[in-house]
């Protein structure tokens, strides 16, 4: 078990351990929803893994509102006065675990391995998940691969956008792709 990792959330990094309660950026996730945000580097237990194959889980423990923030301006001399404020939407999120589901799927594999690597294919036939490679995919890189995508990996696609990272360029691009399908 890991003693730290760091996750990237809404296009900012947080070093997180298990058990770790903090407040992000809102999400469009439910209370109660689970999610796995994109890990960047595993450490802790010697030295640190810059291309980690674990995942960190986490779960939404609520929808908050940050601290009040005050803006006022002033001009001397001239009676201009204006106050306003600002409050930003936040989602506290729980780290459950760190590397546990790669760890269940990998001690799995040496034990099983003869009956796994026939089902790949045909998973990967199904297309009922994201494409390879998609995690570290550009907006334009996006937009020019979707073209050759089943409409399952594009459903798949759109549905990871909508739940996390909510790129505006992919979440078009998606929709478009989506649409020339019907």
């Amino acid at each position: 078990m890991s003693s730290y990792a760091i996750i990237s959330l809404g296009g900012k990094q947080y070093r997180v351990s298990e058990g770790e309660r903090l407040l992000v950026d809102r999400l469009r996730a439910d209370e109660g929803a689970t999610l796995e945000p994109r890990v960047l580097l595993v450490g802790g237990n010697g030295a640190p893994d810059l291309s980690p194959s674990t995942t960190v889980t986490a779960r939404v423990v609520g929808h908050e509102l940050g601290e009040k923030i005050r803006i006022g301006k002033y001009r001397r001399r001239t009676g201009y006065k204006k106050h306003t404020g600002h409050r930003s939407k936040l989602t506290r999120i729980e780290i459950e675990s760190i590397g546990a589901a790669k760890r269940a799927k990998s001690e799995a594999k040496p034990g099983a391995a003869a009956k796994t690597e026939p089902q790949q294919p045909q998973a990967q036939s199904t297309g009922g998940r994201l494409p390879e490679g998609y995690a570290s995919m550009t907006v334009a890189q996006l937009s020019e691969a979707v073209g050759g995508w089943s409409r399952e990996q594009v459903e798949a696609a759109l549905e990871h956008e909508r739940s996390g990272k909510a790129r505006k360029g992919a979440l078009a691009a998606l929709e478009a792709a989506l649409e020339e399908t019907n």
